[in-house]
């Protein structure tokens, strides 16, 4: 196996509704974001996906959150955009469009700060945890 990462970032605003703090004001974040695909095989020149593809592919994605509040868009309007919820979006949306069978998206990691952040799986084995 070979987890093939790049590093991106957008600037957006939210706020998240009915949240009992600061987080229900209007504010913004520079997230930082890791996508990382996941291959079985390699290409015949060596590689599991071309960085230049992964990162063309990725910037498709990002471009749809970057300067926006992300409260606006249509994904968002029916569930708050925490980074929960938009390292789901683009796990959705930059795994629709790769089609491979040698490899998929395997993670994507956003960062709200240097220090806090989360990774989502998509729809993987969940390790056993029952459904929320």
């Amino acid at each position: 196996m070979f987890d093939i990462f790049i590093d991106t970032h957008f600037a957006g605003a939210h706020h998240l509704r009915e949240y009992p703090g600061d987080c229900e004001k209007p504010h913004g974040h520079n997230w930082k974001v890791k996508v990382t695909v996941r291959a079985t095989e390699l290409d015949r020149y060596g590689m599991g996906i071309d960085f230049k593809v992964l990162k063309k592919t990725v910037k498709i994605t990002i471009d749809k959150l970057d300067h926006n509040d992300l409260n606006t868009l249509p994904y968002f309007q029916d569930k708050n955009p925490s980074s929960e919820h938009i390292a789901r979006f683009i796990f959705e949306d930059v795994s629709s469009q790769l089609s491979s069978n040698k490899y998929s998206l395997y993670t994507v990691t956003v960062l709200e700060t240097d220090t806090q952040g989360l990774t989502y799986y998509g729809n993987q084995d969940n390790g056993g945890l029952s459904q929320l």
